[in-house]
């Protein structure tokens, strides 16, 4: 016990993610299933072939996109709820430049592609927090707004001006073959062609150790936390909080337009109307399971992975369970990571 609450921070997620399971497994008793059948489905399925963990990391990657957003915003103390509409402004930006610039080299193409989808996500994520800044309109109004905005323009660009001809499908030409980011099978040959894990993967721990570098360990990023941590105490120190608030919601937003390498250059290869399943409002579990930290935001994000992979046998081995099972578990769990101060008075401080 004293282990526990010396490395509380640490703990009480893992405790709050068991007792979630203990919960789901008495509903799944009470439909007519095994839990520790059902749960060995959910990590057999996920974590012992080489396509479940390839198809893991895929479900994982734009969660911790998406998770890195909303935990950047909460270190400066602004609840980013708009992770959906900048993932969604810097892919379809993104995407439009490299249709435009098809036939030009991809050693200068693709680091514009990369930089585009980083500054405009982060654009359409400053302008909330200018507004707060500025005139103080609250960050969570702005950005929830902003999303709807965000998906007008896109779904007018897919099924208007860009929209490919000649399909149903909703979605733009394909960016050319040199624009495309590998995928992990081509260096890897053990993982199966079929599995689309790819070096989004790669990029996306990439922006973790960004965000815990320029959080930890430079002074903007100090600068950001003190913000988050007290804001009259960090003004009255000559910290100047309007530019940080503008700042970490333009990293915040860029972090979510960065889903672009993944979804766009690694995977379809182009622009899908609604393509995002709301990965942006799972970021916001992602941030709070993960303690917004981009070293819990991995692990957060690789649960949620398996919870999805999972999630597809259930139809197929369980007369009484069906994919929903997954949202159920999933809900579960954010609501005991977020009664963390319950666990810790039980825990902790009995007396």
């Amino acid at each position: 016990m004293k282990f526990l609450r010396k490395y509380e921070y640490f703990t009480l997620p893992i405790i709050a993610i068991f007792f979630s399971f203990v919960i789901c497994g008495f509903i799944i008793a009470a439909l007519g299933e095994n839990p520790f059948k059902v749960y060995l489905i959910f990590f057999r399925s996920s974590l012992m072939t080489m396509d479940g963990i390839g198809y893991t990391l895929f479900y994982a990657t734009p969660l911790i996109f998406t998770g890195l957003s909303v935990a950047f915003g909460f270190r400066c103390g602004l609840f980013n709820i708009g992770a959906e509409g900048q993932l969604y402004m810097g892919t379809i930006a993104a995407t439009l430049v490299a249709l435009s610039l098809d036939g030009y080299s991809a050693y200068w193409v693709i680091p514009l592609i990369f930089i585009t989808s980083f500054t405009v996500g982060g654009l359409w994520g400053a302008v909330p927090g200018v507004l707060k800044a500025t005139v103080g309109a609250h960050e969570v109004i702005n950005t929830i707004m902003m999303n709807f905005v965000a998906y007008g323009i896109a779904n007018y660009l897919v099924t208007g001006p860009f929209r490919r001809q000649g399909t149903q499908v909703l979605e733009t030409e394909y960016i050319p073959e040199e624009f495309q980011i590998f995928r992990l099978n081509e260096i890897f040959p053990f993982i199966n062609e079929n599995v689309p894990v790819n070096a989004g993967f790669f990029i996306a721990i990439a922006a973790c150790v960004f965000v815990y570098y320029f959080l930890w360990k430079t002074k903007w990023g100090y600068e950001i936390r003190s913000v988050g941590f007290n804001s009259p105490v960090a003004e009255n120190s000559g910290i100047n909080v309007k530019k940080n608030i503008v700042l970490s919601m333009f990293i915040a937003g860029g972090l979510s337009g960065l889903l672009a390498m993944h979804e766009v250059f690694g995977y379809r290869h182009a622009f899908h109307d609604n393509f995002s399943n709301d990965v942006g409002f799972f970021g916001i579990a992602i941030a709070l399971l993960g303690r917004n930290h981009p070293a819990g935001i991995i692990p957060a994000a690789l649960l949620f992975g398996i919870l999805n992979r999972g999630g597809l046998f259930l139809d197929i081995y369980f007369d009484n369970l069906s994919a929903d099972l997954v949202m159920a578990l999933q809900g579960i769990i954010i609501l005991s990571v977020a009664m963390d101060q319950l666990f810790r008075k039980l825990l902790f401080y009995k007396n």
